[in-house]
């Protein structure tokens, strides 16, 4: 009896959990409620304009915006948009204090709604729905939560990203950008909070860490993967920002 009882109560348990990923549209017209969990809302395509405490604004692709259990908000999109939506009932730690209501997502949490979106609209699975969404929140709780960026350096941003393994300059990602260099330059430190640079760097160093732990890739198609033709460039580079060389990295 008690181990029925106890096994009851699990199953009741479960049924009150709310965690949940779908695709959703929204109708052009505004909409207002609140619910009784919190909501997370990752454009996929086209963008959602939502109205809530502490931030009235437009939300894109690239981008995820957080409301939180009881909070009354204001929407609408275009009919053809689509979203990423989790229902969930608790957050990862980075989301609960007074962070950004809208925030920017990394590329590898923005590339993973793409499977989301076509693993959902493929097949029912339970088991692996669970798992998608538990995937889904430990990306989650690897942003950085820098707040949203201004169009144009989200451009830059986009071309740094598609173009890591080419060389950059600061005049091709301006024009990226449609900026002037001095115009990157000031925008860029003030909402990245890094110069450009140095932004460049961290992600290719970043970029070559992970290929050297998780590939077979030889260091210098790695050094060319990270933007670097000279091999000896990209171990002073490599081991400066990680104390370490490339081989001893790979361990």
């Amino acid at each position: 009896m008690e181990l029925a009882a106890a096994a009851g109560a699990s199953n009741q348990l479960r049924e009150l959990m709310i965690r949940q990923l779908s695709i959703r549209s929204y109708s052009r017209s505004r909409c207002s409620h609140a619910h009784d969990y919190h909501q997370l809302v990752l454009p996929l395509i086209g963008v959602i304009e939502i109205e809530l405490e502490g931030f009235v604004g437009r939300v894109a692709p690239g981008e995820c915006v957080l409301i939180r259990q009881g909070q009354v908000h204001h929407f609408l999109a275009a009919r053809e948009a689509r979203f990423v939506v989790v229902d969930t009932d608790f957050l990862p730690e980075n989301l609960r204090g007074a962070e950004p209501t809208a925030f920017a997502v990394n590329q590898p949490l923005a590339r993973y709604l793409e499977f989301v979106e076509a693993q959902l609209g493929t097949q029912v699975n339970q088991q692996l729905e669970q798992s998608m969404f538990d995937t889904l929140m430990l990306l989650l709780a690897e942003q950085r939560l820098a707040p949203r960026v201004d169009e144009r350096v989200q451009k830059v941003l986009r071309a740094i990203d598609e173009r890591l393994s080419e060389k950059l300059t600061l005049h091709e990602l301006a024009k990226a950008g449609c900026l002037s260099e001095t115009q990157l330059k000031k925008l860029f430190r003030e909402q990245v909070g890094e110069t450009v640079m140095q932004y460049v760097t961290r992600v290719r160093m970043e970029k070559a860490k992970a290929l050297l732990q998780h590939t077979d890739y030889s260091v210098q198609r790695v050094a060319e993967q990270a933007g670097y033709a000279d091999l000896s460039a990209f171990s002073r580079r490599f081991t400066a920002c990680f104390g370490l060389s490339p081989a001893r990295c790979r361990g």
